[in-house]
């Protein structure tokens, strides 16, 4: 279920393929002056897909079955195995 999204690309006009980051919207909770989420169960603790179109991330995201925020990074970069 998709909450927020943070959008780290630096290229903002790219929209074909974006990799995407979902975390638990919990994870947030120490931003200053954000809403607050609770952890949920069976959430994990991050997911990663690369190389798709924004609107698929943004799907991809909402069919998930806990509460996050949705990281976009331009293709190539922001996961964790660069």
């Amino acid at each position: 279920m998709l909450r927020n999204v943070i959008d780290n690309r630096k290229n903002h006009h790219r929209w074909k393929r974006v990799n995407a980051v979902a975390e638990p919207t919990w994870h947030d909770n120490s931003v200053a002056d954000s809403d607050s989420s609770a952890p949920e169960p069976g959430e994990s603790d991050y997911e990663e897909r690369k190389g798709l179109p924004v609107t698929e991330a943004a799907g991809w995201a909402q069919g998930l079955p806990f509460p996050v925020t949705l990281y976009l990074y331009d293709d190539g970069d922001g996961l964790a195995d660069r």
